[in-house]
């Protein structure tokens, strides 16, 4: 079983092989050797084979060539490929060829380059073992690899210096902007030398990015996952809360076994790690861990009985803290060889590495995707320069594009992996969405439901930042739903157009809070009137949508002056401003009893917030703009807080409109009316854009709630208050009535 130890960052457990020796003279370098072998460490077992080799006269060449091939197997499950090739030629010298020398010498030839010679070793192997799938797959690829380089691709590959080190570094993977991954160096936990690699065990490290998108210094990851074992291999939920690991624990009297643990996210550190228990298996090993990108399977790389043989790559349904029976992802993957390193691209699309299907030697990377009509899987070789002579692996993309990192130990003679960047230019059209609350913060814990008219129908988690991305296709409708608990839902919809070059289109979703007061911005009145100005339309038909979407919602709607002017004065007017916007509310469609008109004057000033404390400085949150408080501060900062305290606001009295009987027990049949009918405004105004031709432009947002209304978030940064009139819901002037 070839099994790419280094790689997986944990080692595998193997039998012992036995070879009996004719003579009783075995010396105890042999013996500790032996010893080390059998339970993994085979750095150590190399340093032992090597000194027996040494002290072997030539002249006992069945032993000698009998410790050769020990010597050789013990670098090639280091991936020191040259000293192993070397060392096969050594057992091959001594005529020690009765096993598998010819085998694995022709495979490190091939990891070398050396084709031609490669297939000679192929062939002599196959004369006497014609059954070999592994050989007559090697031998096929010793004519293929040649032209696979020569034919090239358009991927740009290159050496990232911001993550390699003199040691081993591999398996990068994404967390929303942060990149974790895994290495040897010498900051890693412990001072001992691990028997394995003759390195420091691995820890998991990442780098952040600067604000000029740089990526930082590395750091280490908490000691609640970092151990004197080895960790490697991360994997992240779709929510970046959960990172799932490979670790090896070791123990001088038994084999080396890799496990696969989780840890949760707590504010900006890793909590304890948990061994995650995937089968009452305690003598299969359990590894490199990738998560779909719908958060519902976690795949994985084990040994245990039931596979293709070798290393097969396995799933395993996520359900709540635990996980459901696992599943062999069968032959249309699996081979009799190794396929390791399951990682996802964002669209879906499976990628792995594999020594079992030819390529152009070592691991090579495939892509993978699920065929629903075939109802099978349907494989695809990575080109060069992805794929190389050495072994190639741990793939992460870095968003919906095709490009991120990988990981190889192409030119490297020493066998040690190192991170490359790649990128292949494509045609990728995607949305970038962020769901945070009406003036407050990101919301994680929202669902966005996205459904086109393709058929697509999918449920979307979000990043620790309220962000998501995806990938969508040209000519296609889509509506985004996002939703949270405590919030109204709101709702998008883009018409994707066909494009020459990659795109992305960036959607808000604001959520309106069922608890607590909600501005709309951009409401304006005549000159001490009620009338509502032109300017008004769009805010006004924007908050129609939001009440046509949530039918079950009724709101009091609410109007606000500042100080000045007369009690009496300020009283009246903003009763007044209050129904003229229920009255434009009802006469478009607004049933009469779901809104009511308040008028507050200025008796209810505004309160600060942690969030416009944030867009204005000298405001603290908890701050009530009273008279006596504004009075305090500088005429400027005077003129803000009274624009603040002028302004037009809803909040929602109930949510059960027109949802109970006489009795007040919910009434099944309404609820069913309701949503009905919140499908059946969606559809009509759908069918009212199509007609108009009303699809968004690139970058914009094809809605009925507008933009203004809740005010726009490009790219995730908070409001500017240099960017913001002074007043959210008026024009900035100093009269005590306009609104």
């Amino acid at each position: 079983m070839n099994i790419k130890n280094p790689h997986i960052f944990c080692w595998f457990a193997v039998s012992i092989m036995a070879v009996v020796l004719g003579s009783c003279n075995s010396d105890k370098n042999l013996k500790k050797g032996d010893m080390y072998w059998a339970i993994g460490e085979y750095y150590e077992a190399s340093l032992e084979y090597a000194k027996a080799y040494a002290k072997t006269p030539p002249s006992e060449k069945e032993k000698r060539g009998m410790i050769a091939y020990k010597v050789a197997e013990s670098n090639r499950k280091m991936n020191y490929y040259a000293k192993a090739q070397a060392a096969y030629r050594n057992a091959v010298r001594y005529k020690y060829t009765d096993t598998l020398t010819y085998f694995y010498l022709a495979e490190m030839e091939r990891y070398n380059r050396e084709y031609k010679q490669a297939a000679k070793d192929y062939q002599l192997f196959l004369d006497k073992n014609p059954r070999h799938k592994l050989a007559r797959v090697g031998l096929e690829a010793c004519a293929e690899a040649p032209l696979i380089k020569e034919k090239g691709s358009a991927y740009i590959v290159k050496l990232d210096k911001n993550f390699n080190s003199n040691y081993a570094d591999f398996s990068p993977a994404f967390n929303g902007e942060d990149i974790y991954f895994a290495s040897t160096r010498r900051d890693c936990n412990g001072d001992e030398v691990n028997g394995v690699t003759g390195m420091k065990s691995g820890d998991i490290f990442f780098l952040q990015k600067d604000d000029k998108g740089k990526w930082k210094r590395y750091e280490s990851i908490s000691e609640s996952v970092n151990s004197k074992y080895d960790e490697g291999t991360p994997a992240f939920s779709p929510d970046g809360k959960t990172m799932y690991f490979t670790r090896c624990r070791w123990d001088a009297n038994y084999p080396r076994m890799a496990e696969i643990y989780s840890a949760q996210r707590a504010d900006a550190s890793w909590g304890e790690a948990k061994l995650c228990e995937l089968a009452h298996d305690t003598l299969s090993s359990f590894a490199h861990p990738a998560i779909s990108p719908d958060g519902n399977y976690i795949y994985f790389v084990s040994d245990m009985p039931g596979g293709e043989g070798g290393l097969d790559l396995w799933r395993a349904p996520i359900n709540g803290g635990g996980f459901g029976p696992v599943e062999n992802l069968g032959a249309e993957l699996n081979t009799e060889g190794d396929e390791m390193f399951p990682t996802f691209r964002p669209n879906g699309d499976l990628y792995f590495s594999s020594n079992g299907r030819g390529g152009m030697g070592g691991l090579d990377i495939y892509m993978a995707r699920f065929d629903t009509l075939e109802n099978k899987w349907l494989v695809q070789h990575l080109p060069a320069p992805v794929n190389s002579n050495g072994d190639d692996f741990g793939m992460t993309f870095e968003g919906e594009h095709n490009q991120g990192y990988f990981t190889s130990n192409r030119a490297n003679r020493r066998g040690w992996d190192n991170i490359y960047s790649f990128f292949c230019p494509e045609v990728v059209q995607t949305v970038k969405g962020w769901v945070y609350e009406q003036d407050g913060y990101e919301l994680p814990a929202s669902v966005v439901y996205m459904v086109g008219d393709d058929g697509t129908n999918t449920k979307i988690l979000l990043q620790l930042d309220g962000s998501f991305e995806v990938e969508v296709k040209s000519g296609v409708r889509y509506l985004f739903l996002a939703t949270c608990e405590g919030y109204m839902n709101y709702k998008q919809e883009l018409k994707v157009e066909p494009a020459q070059e990659s795109e992305q289109y960036v959607l808000q979703f604001p959520l309106p809070s069922l608890n607590i007061p909600v501005l709309v911005r951009n409401v304006f009145y005549e000159f001490d009137k009620a009338n509502i100005t032109p300017q008004s339309i769009p805010a006004l038909e924007g908050l129609i949508g939001l009440l046509k979407q949530n039918p079950s919602i009724a709101i009091e709607l609410s109007s606000h002056c500042d100080y000045r002017g007369s009690d009496e004065y300020n009283q009246k007017l903003s009763q007044a401003r209050a129904e003229s916007v229920v009255n434009y509310l009802i006469t478009h469609g607004i049933e009469k009893d779901r809104v009511v008109a308040r008028g507050y004057g200025e008796s209810r000033p505004k309160i600060i917030t942690k969030k416009f404390a944030e867009l204005y400085p000298f405001l603290n949150p908890g701050d009530t703009l009273t008279e006596n408080y504004i009075k305090t501060l500088p005429p400027e900062q005077q003129d803000s807080c009274n624009a603040l305290n002028r302004r037009t606001e809803f909040s929602v009295l109930k949510t059960t409109y027109g949802l109970l009987d006489g009795k007040g027990n919910l009434d099944t049949t309404a609820v069913k009316k309701a949503e009905d009918k919140a499908e059946q405004n969606r559809t009509n105004e759908g069918e009212a854009r199509n007609n108009n031709n009303a699809a968004p432009a690139n970058g914009a947002a094809g809605t009925d709630i507008s933009g203004d209304y809740f005010g726009k978030r490009p790219d995730n940064p908070p409001l500017d208050p240099k960017n913001t009139p002074k007043t959210d819901d008026a024009a900035p002037v100093k009269d005590d009535d306009a609104q």
